[in-house]
């Protein structure tokens, strides 16, 4: 009887969860320890319905040893034939009082920071997203060589709300 109330348990657990999260089409981290200025984060999304259309974001999990209030990246898309869209973000990371913008309890805050929406995929084939820190100091022309602070780099795509 026991057993059986666990099962049920985890059972419902399970689907009581896929379904708050039924708009993610592609959802996953990399664990960076030290963030180094020329290493590339890169996700394979595969291949994509190419009459739906996307919204992407880009997931940061940082801990108390980030000593920065935003955050710089370059993003590319590579797609099947050879287009690149590459793009600087600048995100928030805390509020003006030093707070941390992100969600999580205990020292690593987790960011789910827009990137784009309404994407589509047109090209048939593998897509792949690569992120890459461009931090740097004020007033100073050579980036950060180590970010420190910065756990995971995510990346995650949803069905757009707006079908």
């Amino acid at each position: 009887m026991r057993k059986a109330f666990f099962l049920l348990l985890g059972v419902f657990t399970f689907f009581g969860l896929y379904s708050c999260d039924s708009d993610r089409v592609f959802d996953e981290y990399k664990s960076v320890s030290t963030w180094n200025k020329d290493s590339v984060v890169a996700f394979n999304i595969g291949e994509l319905d190419s009459l739906e259309t996307y919204d992407l974001f880009i997931n940061i999990r940082n801990n108390s040893e980030y000593r920065y209030s935003n955050l710089f990246v370059i993003t590319e898309i590579q797609f099947p034939y050879g287009k690149v869209v590459t793009d600087t973000l600048e995100y928030a990371m805390a509020a003006p009082d030093g707070t941390w913008l992100g969600t999580g309890f205990g020292d690593v805050k987790e960011s789910k920071l827009w990137y784009k929406e309404n994407v589509r995929f047109p090209e048939p084939g593998q897509y792949e997203v690569h992120i890459q820190q461009a931090m740097r100091k004020n007033g100073e022309v050579e980036g950060i060589e180590n970010l420190e602070g910065i756990t995971h780099v995510g990346f995650r795509i949803e069905q757009s709300a707006q079908q």
